[in-house]
């Protein structure tokens, strides 16, 4: 039986995500990465923050290999990843607005790379996170190679990536691998005023700034003369006039 991925009515602003599959430990399969490729691609103008988590106390044991044929394992496995998975993460990546993920428990290879798509991570203490692929012989080909190192170092990818380790929240918080650690019984309200903050950041300003710090890290773009554009537009942006008069005005009570 397929997966679901459970999407919530958005609500102040933030559109919320859920990926379901209890039997098989949330597993990703095809109709959830579908799913988080279409309702990220497909934002409401409204929408300000998707947060991203799973049901039954975990959120993702990664693709159930036993899906794919033994005697066509390779195949299946490249164009898993050259479809479903990319465009899923793709979207992820080119989404306007912040993306938060809540990790309540398991968050292990094709769940961990998921996350790693995500511009922000919380996990709870009691977590379990790593890309656990290199001890069946394989690697975390949906990006973890590539999204784990960019973040990490390549200190931090080579111990959890060559050892298959994995580790609590506590510990991924002080890699860097999630932002914030908190005990289970929190993570929810946590994720919650946490995507509600964001979401109360002026759409525009959001989409610009993401575009602002994804231009640091690529040397064939001129991050500094990008801020200055972003900075000009933004200025002309009814909402950023309209608090930007709002904060003088406070000011000068």
């Amino acid at each position: 039986m397929p997966g679901q991925l459970l999407q919530d009515e958005p609500a102040d602003g933030v559109l919320r995500l859920t990926i379901t599959n209890p039997a098989r430990r949330n597993a990703l399969d095809h109709a959830i990465l579908d799913g988080i490729a279409e309702a990220v691609g497909a934002l409401d103008d409204d929408a300000r923050c998707v947060l991203v988590t799973g049901a039954g106390g975990m959120f993702s044991s990664g693709y159930d290999l036993g899906d794919l044929a033994e005697e066509a394992f390779a195949d299946e496995a490249e164009q898993l990843v050259a479809h479903p998975f990319t465009a899923a993460l793709d979207a992820l990546d080119a989404c306007p607005v912040p993306t938060l993920a809540a990790l309540p428990g398991h968050t292990i290879g094709g769940g961990l790379e998921l996350a790693l798509a995500c511009d922000l991570r919380v996990a709870a203490h009691e977590a379990r996170l790593g890309l656990p692929e290199a001890g069946l012989g394989l690697l975390p080909g949906a990006g973890g190679t590539q999204r784990l190192t960019r973040l990490c170092g390549q200190g931090v990818a080579k111990r959890l990536i060559l050892g298959a380790e994995v580790i609590d929240g506590i510990e991924a918080a002080r890699l860097g691998i999630v932002q914030w650690a908190v005990p289970r019984a929190d993570l929810a309200v946590f994720a919650r005023d946490l995507a509600q903050r964001h979401a109360a950041i002026p759409r525009a300003a959001l989409a610009a700034n993401k575009r602002c710090i994804a231009a640091a890290g690529d040397c064939a773009r001129d991050g500094y003369a990008e801020e200055l554009r972003e900075t000009r537009l933004l200025y002309d942006h009814p909402e950023t006039r309209c608090r930007v008069s709002d904060f003088l005005a406070r000011r000068a009570r």
